[in-house]
């Protein structure tokens, strides 16, 4: 099963941007994702279409697998 970390952040106009990163170290520690991304917003590290990141919206585990359909 693949997992990726997503933090979502809002822009300067009001929009959701999500970032994800595959394969996130184990266990997540909630500390140091905020302080990773209050930190991506201090460096002003990415701008999006509808403007710089200006607060944390939410972070979440998403998980996928792949199962094979045995067809005889």
């Amino acid at each position: 099963m693949n997992k990726s970390l997503e933090i979502q952040f809002q822009t300067e106009e009001g929009a959701t941007s999500t970032l994800s990163v595959e394969s996130p170290k184990e266990p997540i520690d909630p500390a140091v994702v905020k302080a990773a991304m209050e930190s991506i917003i201090a460096g002003n590290a990415f701008i999006t279409p509808s403007g710089a990141l200006t607060g944390i919206k939410g972070a979440r585990v998403v998980m996928r697998g792949t199962e094979a359909v045995e067809l005889g």
